[in-house]
């Protein structure tokens, strides 16, 4: 099986090295010619040993062994740092199967031309699948599937924001830079005391719900398809309106949906409580920015605190120091001292980059092996 991995990143190359060698256990190995510098490729004939693929999320969980998966044949893996579009598609061509990540945007337009070039199966090492347009895949009878990286990451990152604003940590830190040491204003509010709405109660959610038990917060939750085991991480479902009215602290942590899009807007903030605190980890389209910036101005919004941000692609995870950054909503947003924005980095732990890289190589090589054999096909 040949697979063509796209946008490898520096911090995924040791990865990318440990996932080979696993796939090839069992009597298998890496070509002695196997490389990962200068034009980061990988290249490796290697026959796997047998054993089920892993489910979704179940690898490189803490304390978890890796796991072997069958594969259908020799694997061969082509990486490279570029981003894959409709300029560069070609560079598909005698591949089965390309992994790509967020920044690759899979249009209509690049799925035809990997069904004519013959590829058959795509992975995104992303949980996020809005990149990607699904239903032509299967129109096209391309195989998708995402990856279901261990929660705890986003799930801390997203509390630890709760914090940072709750505790007034940016103008403090703001104040520290000019040796002003006055706690005028800075007063916070302590998380154990507060009901923490979360909109969306899957894997990462139901994580963020346990993370706030132990601080004791009151935890809401909505979701079209409640969960036994949400409810059993601490969860309390209410209707949404319910959620945004009782809620000091609410939390998105859904998919971006055509449906959703725009979620948080003028309405939806109006049924919120005075003073709310509004945290975003999962997609900046969730969002309504002009609602939300006129929410703060009017100090409707008490703090905002993103990890992601529309139109965030070319700006987040570029080093842009010496450039006219474009993006207006962003540009204005990050002057507010109770506003937040990190550059989209929830996911990044050693863990996920691990995870995300295995399972997208492992993602392609299960769905190769027949239907239904992977857990996070979409």
């Amino acid at each position: 099986m040949n697979i063509k991995l796209y946008e490898l990143r520096e911090d995924e190359k040791p990865a990318l090295a440990e996932v080979m060698a696993r796939v090839g256990a069992g009597g298998a190995r890496m070509a002695s010619d196997a490389r990962m510098a200068g034009d980061a490729q990988v290249a490796g004939g290697a026959p796997v040993g047998g054993g089920a693929a892993p489910q979704a999320g179940d690898a490189l969980k803490r304390g978890a062994a890796p796991q072997a998966c069958a594969a259908p044949s020799d694997i061969t893996i082509d990486a490279v740092p570029d981003e894959l579009g409709i300029e560069n598609v070609a560079s598909a061509q005698g591949f089965d199967a390309v992994v790509i990540s967020g920044r690759s945007a899979m249009t209509a337009e690049v799925l035809d031309r990997l069904a004519e070039l013959g590829v058959k199966y795509l992975a995104t090492r992303t949980v996020g699948v809005d990149h990607i347009d699904v239903a032509h895949a299967h129109e096209l009878g391309l195989r998708v599937c995402n990856t279901g990286y261990p929660p705890e990451g986003v799930a801390e990152f997203a509390v630890m924001l709760m914090l940072i604003v709750l505790r007034r940590y940016k103008p403090s830190l703001w104040r520290q830079q000019v040796n002003d040491y006055s706690l005028g204003g800075l007063e916070g509010r302590e998380l154990g005391r507060l009901t923490v709405g979360i909109v969306g109660t899957g894997r990462i959610g139901q994580q963020v719900a346990r993370i706030l038990g132990g601080f004791g917060s009151k935890v809401l939750g909505y979701d079209p398809c409640p969960s036994d085991a949400a409810r059993a991480a601490g969860i309390e479902y209410v209707p949404l309106e319910e959620l945004y009215r009782r809620s000091d602290v609410v939390t998105l942590h859904v998919p971006l949906t055509e449906e959703n899009r725009g979620m948080v807007d003028a309405e939806a903030i109006n049924q919120m409580r005075d003073g709310v605190v509004l945290v975003n980890v999962s997609r900046g389209e969730l969002i309504d920015v002009a609602a939300v910036t006129s929410a703060i101005e009017f100090e409707k919004i008490g703090a905002l605190a993103m990890d992601v941000f529309a139109d965030e692609v070319g700006i987040y995870h570029e080093s842009r120091v010496n450039d006219i950054i474009r993006n207006r909503d962003m540009a204005y947003l990050r002057q507010f001292p109770n506003v937040v924005l990190t550059p989209h980095m929830a996911f990044y732990t050693d863990t996920n980059v691990n995870s995300m890289v295995e399972q997208g190589v492992r993602g392609v090589i299960a769905m190769a092996e027949g239907p239904g054999s992977w857990a996070s096909e979409v």
